[in-house]
């Protein structure tokens, strides 16, 4: 088994699941006592947080490049950005140190590609939902037609994440907002919706709209422990 480098903390609440989530897929692969091997470099999110609404991605940029080469010297093997929004820079942080990093979108477009979806909704940050760093890699890189709240809905979605689930909220008022808002996109065409910020799967999931949601913290998390179950050389390629 491979270690498991996670770049966490942003917020510390979606990490916790990614930790669960990839200690029990492991769990279910190998049974017994086995546990991931993982090394972790969890962030203060509060400097980061003001710095993305500044608009200063430079600087973020370097903080997870510390954090990086921080998991790359303790022995991680590959290493996931455990954050939607922060894959903005993705390809810098990929390119500061010698191990792969496992692209959030990447995994959650090769189960939609699976799954035959076309047209899929995205659910995110503000960044996440209006910049070309996530929507054009899905466009560009696997054909996907992307279709995202109007700008009203964009903010509901972006203070709900920023406000209350990234401080541990879960609000019932909150929850029938995103609701409304996937069957809006429903209603735009999608087959899906992509929960394109890993807090969201904390207020909605599966059980509470028709619509086929994809939780990225759940996939991410999955594509980890296939990575770290199969030989090394295959996560160089």
């Amino acid at each position: 088994m491979k270690t498991i480098g996670l770049i966490g903390g942003m917020s510390w609440e979606s990490t916790v699941g990614y930790y669960r989530e990839i200690n029990e897929g492991i769990k279910r692969a190998l049974g017994g006592l086995h546990s991931a091997r993982i090394v972790m470099y969890s962030v203060d999110f509060d400097p980061i947080e003001k710095l993305q609404h500044s608009g200063d991605w430079d600087a973020t940029a370097d903080i997870l490049v510390g954090a990086a080469r921080s998991v790359e010297a303790g022995g991680a093997d590959f290493v996931l950005i455990c954050t939607n929004t922060m894959h903005k820079v993705a390809d810098k942080v990929e390119r500061a140190v010698d191990i792969r990093l496992l692209h959030i979108a990447d995994a959650t477009a090769e189960v939609l590609v699976r799954e035959g979806v076309k047209k899929v909704g995205l659910l995110g940050t503000a960044f996440t939902m209006e910049q070309d760093f996530y929507r054009g890699r899905l466009a560009e890189k696997y054909g996907l037609d992307v279709v995202v709240p109007d700008a009203r809905d964009r903010q509901v979605v972006h203070d709900v994440i920023y406000q209350e689930l990234c401080l541990g909220k879960v609000r019932e008022s909150s929850k029938q907002e995103f609701i409304r808002i996937v069957d809006v996109l429903r209603s735009m065409g999608a087959e899906g919706v992509i929960l394109g910020c890993t807090e969201i799967g904390m207020l909605i999931g599966r059980e509470d709209t028709p619509v086929t949601l994809y939780d990225t913290t759940k996939i991410h998390a999955a594509k980890a422990v296939e990575w770290a179950l199969r030989p090394l050389e295959c996560n160089r390629q």
